[in-house]
């Protein structure tokens, strides 16, 4: 569904920006979990919502994500050659289209979000805005960089993970909620799953960059390490990362407890994000 919709938003390159739309769509379909999409159709259709409601929101958030990603990958920030299996998007066409084409992802992404039924648009572009902005991931990706530079603290871990990661996870259940127009009790439980399973899923990603290689994972493994990044590993051991990661799972599937058997399918994502081998 994801797919078929994002393919008929982004253009085609048919225009005379063609290597443009190359090279977005290039990182946007080359694959990828679509976690991100995925849960806030999830959360729509958990609330009695329509999935078509949800569907701008979650194409607009997967836009945000590869748009981040292909400027994650940029020489200036974590400088990786490879990405979903395939050569970064700065590798397969040049640096700056790929500096160009996460940013027209990004606006275009907005310009999705208007798609959603009217009364609830400000809802979502305040919700998304945010945790995609200085205040989210792009404040996250920052202190991300900056923490190269010194001897991680766990409180520098927990904000980066906070915002560079978890806050568009936890903006994805969100959406959906808003979508489905969940009442505020249904919305704070959602916020709640949302949070702790964008902070398991960054642990969970840290590990497997020590534990995985590289042809598993899709990027270049050790990379956070040879860095110097500020990630929990690195902070606090593989053993312990892992009973972080397990105990944040424990308490995002404990507020779904209220939703009963409704919740069985987002429950069935966050034991992914815990197993999950790439």
């Amino acid at each position: 569904m994801v797919e078929s919709y994002l393919d008929g938003i982004v253009p085609t390159g048919l225009e005379e920006s063609r290597r443009l739309h190359r090279a977005m769509r290039y990182s946007l379909f080359a694959g990828g979990k679509r976690l991100r999409p995925t849960l806030a159709l999830l959360t729509c259709r958990l609330v009695g919502g329509r999935e078509k409601d949800a569907l701008p929101a979650a194409a607009a958030l997967e836009m945000i994500h590869t748009y981040s990603l292909i400027h994650d990958d940029l020489p200036a920030m974590d400088d990786d050659d490879f990405r979903r299996g395939k050569p970064s998007c700065h590798k397969a066409f040049d640096e700056a289209t790929a500096i160009l084409a996460g940013d027209a992802l990004l606006t275009l992404a907005f310009e999705t979000l208007a798609k959603s039924p009217p009364a609830i648009v400000p809802d979502l572009v305040k919700v998304i805005g945010d945790a995609a902005g200085a205040r989210g991931m792009v404040g996250g990706q920052q202190a991300d960089l900056e923490g190269e530079k010194g001897a991680p603290t766990p409180a520098l871990v927990r904000f980066i993970h906070r915002r560079k990661t978890a806050a568009l996870l936890r903006a994805s259940v969100q959406a959906g909620a808003i979508c489905g127009r969940a009442d505020s009790g249904e919305y704070a439980t959602l916020t709640e799953f949302g949070e702790n399973l964008g902070l398991a899923f960054q642990i969970a990603d840290d590990v497997l960059d020590v534990t995985a290689p590289s042809w598993q994972l899709g990027k270049t493994a050790g990379k956070d390490a040879k860095a110097g990044k500020a990630t929990y590993p690195l902070v606090f051991g593989l053993d312990k990362s892992r009973r972080e990661a397990a105990r944040l799972a424990g308490r995002a599937l404990r507020a779904l407890e209220d939703f009963g058997k409704r919740g069985e399918e987002l429950a069935e994502v966050m034991k992914f994000v815990i197993a999950r081998t790439s």
